[in-house]
Order: C-alpha cells, then sequence, then structure tokens
C-alpha cells in the first residue's frame, strides 16, 4: 500500500468522516464561496469554483447546499473576507504536519492549532519548516471500477499526467499544479467524474509509525484539527505499518 493511501486512511478511515460528516459540508461551502468571491460565480472561466463544486459533489453534498454556498459568494453585502492560510508542524511521533486553513480570523485559528500541537505532543513550527519536505502536485482519484489498471494508465499518460498508480483501494493519478484543470477534464471525458481532483502535498520522505500508541495519538490529534471550522484538509508524512494500521481497522 502507498504511503498516499495510508494517507488516506488517517484523513478518511470511516469512524472519523462518520464524526466529522456535520463539519465536512460547512468545509466545503467555505470553500466554494470563497472560490466565487475570488473567481466570480461562472464556473466554465473560474477553475477552482469548478473543482469545489466537483469535491462537495463527490462528498454527497446536497444541490441546494451547493447553490447557497455560491449565492452567498455572490451577494455583495457578505462582507466576510477568508485568509488561505497554511500552518506547519510536527505532531505525534515527529510526523510532519501541514494544515490548510481558510480564515476570516487569525487571531482565532493560530492560537487553537498551537495549542491543538503543543497539548498532543507536538510544536507548531514556522513557514517553511515542513514544507521542503513536501511536492506541491496536482490529485485525482478514481475507484476501481471504471476501469483496469492498465486503462486507467493509458488514459492518465495520454492527458498528461505524471504518473498513474493503481493501489488496492483505487487508482491514483498526480501531475503537476498547473495541469490539474486539464487532466482532470481530459480524465473526465473519458471515465466521468473522479471521486477527488485537488492540488494535494505530497511528502519526499515519509516518517514510519510502527507501534499502535502512536498511531492512535496521531489520529486522535488529527480528528481534533479537523473539529477546528478554519482547518480546510491536514496533511502529514506518516507511513503507517502495515500491522499497526490493521490493529486500527479492527478496532473501529
Amino acid at each position: 500500500m502507498s504511503g498516499h493511501s495510508q494517507f488516506k486512511n488517517i484523513m478518511y478511515r470511516k469512524g472519523a468522516q462518520d464524526k466529522l460528516r456535520a463539519k465536512v459540508f460547512s468545509k466545503l461551502a467555505r470553500e466554494i464561496t470563497v472560490a466565487v468571491k475570488a473567481g466570480g460565480a461562472d464556473i466554465s472561466s473560474n477553475p477552482r469554483l469548478r473543482l469545489a463544486i466537483q469535491n462537495a459533489r463527490s462528498e454527497n453534498m446536497p444541490k441546494d447546499n451547493i447553490e447557497r454556498a455560491i449565492a452567498k459568494g455572490s451577494q455583495s453585502a457578505d462582507t466576510t473576507n477568508y485568509e488561505e492560510v497554511r500552518y506547519e508542524g510536527f505532531g505525534p511521533g515527529k510526523v510532519s504536519v501541514i494544515v490548510e486553513a481558510l480564515t476570516d480570523n487569525r487571531s482565532r485559528t493560530a492560537p487553537y492549532l498551537r495549542s491543538t500541537f503543543s497539548k498532543n505532543g507536538g510544536a507548531l513550527g514556522e513557514t517553511g519548516s515542513v514544507t521542503f519536505n513536501f511536492e506541491r502536485i496536482g490529485y485525482i482519484e478514481y475507484p476501481l471500477t471504471v476501469g483496469s489498471a492498465d486503462a486507467i494508465f493509458e488514459a492518465g499518460l495520454e492527458a498528461g499526467a505524471q504518473d498513474v498508480t493503481t493501489t488496492d483501494e483505487a487508482h491514483e493519478i498526480t501531475c503537476t499544479p498547473e495541469d490539474l484543470s486539464s487532466v482532470r477534464e481530459s480524465m473526465e471525458a473519458k471515465l466521468g467524474t473522479p471521486n477527488i481532483a485537488r492540488l494535494d502535498w505530497k511528502p519526499l520522505v515519509q516518517k514510519e509509525i510502527t507501534d499502535l500508541e502512536t498511531a492512535q495519538k496521531l489520529f486522535h490529534f488529527i480528528d481534533l484539527l479537523n473539529e477546528d471550522d478554519d482547518v480546510q484538509r491536514v496533511i502529514t508524512n506518516a507511513d503507517i505499518a502495515p500491522d499497526v494500521l490493521a490493529q486500527l481497522e479492527s478496532a473501529e
């Protein structure tokens, strides 16, 4: 199992996803609203909005919620200004952590994150303290049911992808950030809407987690970060050992 797929187990394991479901739609709506404020409500000329809506649909966000988020971003009376802020630090087991946030008040967001890091055996760092160990990429994911590994590999390369990997969970396509929109459109024309299409961070060096206690602390820490409304995504370089991952999944 690839490190990327193992990370998704941290982010999307069922128990955590169910627990945070109420917040998922709120975070997706905020991204849609910010995308509209930044580039307008026309999806044909606003690639960020296209991706935001697509990601909302992949999470089964109701159409009414999407429309309300678009409307909110279009309203001149809405003076809320969200800032995209990236925080970096180290979590349990000295795992590198990137937190992407959309906030209208840094003075609220930063203290919460600093406290969460320090109370869970980690430390919030300076800008650049961990991103040197990550590569910025475009990431697209399809379910295994859309086609064979060979067929997806060929479609991905034809679309301009850098790499196509099929794991036991999904087809994973990566490309440069600049090519994400064009690769996604090409893949979508052949295979339909992907499960995920977004800018992502790929760890260059992973931190192996070989004991259950550290893995549990890490999962708990990530859940706490995601509970904050301002936090959009949490990325780590954790590489959970297969036997530890099996123990975690059996305990769910």
